[in-house]
């Protein structure tokens, strides 16, 4: 058996700071194991790529909410059909980020409500927004599946609505996020299939924090929802074997990759490193 984990970024092994030093022995336990660690993020392919560097992460990424799936060239033993770029084969499942940018004047225009994306921000605007160091607020404005917003006077459900009647997917995270077609949960389901095809038998670990979480929550044997730093867990509905770590951010990301770990490892079947 060949543990998987797919682990949310913000919130979830990063804290507020953008700080993943609390998972640290966690961590180390995931690679020594050799455990494939995949990140799944609402955050653009540069920024995962500084945050995979600093992990000394080598295993595929998630982009932009499921739109875009970045495995290493060579890391599978087989094709996989994508565009070659960089060293990498990305997969497309998210709808292009002009269309998007467009779908939401068409929005504006109809609703008569203000919206502002982080393609209307400057990078000033977004490190405000967002507490990101500056360098990092100007990766996040170079998206290609989705588009982070605020819609002014709007309500999540007013947003959704909105979005929704206008052909496209609505999220949220720490903002209103509008997408095509994809979420985190079919990106996720992707690169199950192909763990599959390399190891046999797989079980798969997920860790989240939030609403834009739940479809790949729901994807994985183990679901794992971490504390946000009130102490407190999302109301995220019905997520069938769902844990939820006594701990936030990735204090409780390490809580739980650890307690799961070492279930999976003491049961009749254990796990192959």
């Amino acid at each position: 058996m060949k543990p998987v984990i797919f682990t949310d970024l913000d919130g979830t092994l990063l804290d507020s700071s953008y700080s993943f030093e609390q998972a640290g022995a966690a961590l180390k336990r995931v690679s020594e194991d050799a455990i494939p660690l995949v990140l799944v993020t609402s955050k653009t392919r540069k920024e995962v790529e500084r945050i995979r560097e600093r992990l000394a992460n080598t295993d595929p990424f998630i982009t932009e909410n499921g739109g875009g799936i970045y495995i290493p060239r060579s890391y599978f033993p087989f094709t996989v059909k994508g565009e070659e770029m960089d060293g990498l084969v990305r997969i497309r499942l998210g709808a292009d980020y002009g269309e998007l940018r467009r779908a939401l004047l068409s929005i504006m225009a109809r609703s008569g409500k203000r919206v502002t994306g982080f393609g209307d921000m400057s990078v000033e605007e977004v490190q405000k927004l967002t507490g990101l160091p500056p360098e990092e607020a100007a990766l996040s404005k170079e998206r290609e599946f989705d588009e982070p917003f605020l819609m002014e006077g709007a309500s999540p459900e007013e947003a959704r609505g909105l979005v929704e009647a206008a052909g496209y997917s609505f999220t949220m995270g720490r903002l209103f996020h509008i997408t095509g077609p994809n979420d985190k949960g079919k990106a996720v389901e992707r690169l199950v299939s192909m763990y599959r095809a390399l190891y046999g038998r797989v079980t798969t670990i997920g860790l989240g924090n939030g609403a834009n979480d739940v479809p790949f929550l729901r994807k994985v044997d183990y679901p794992v929802l971490v504390m946000n730093e009130d102490g407190g867990h999302e109301d995220l509905g019905e997520i069938p074997g769902l844990v939820r770590a006594r701990g936030a951010g990735p204090s409780g990301w390490a809580l739980a990759i650890v307690g799961i770990l070492d279930s999976i490892r003491s049961s009749s079947e254990g796990y192959t490193c």
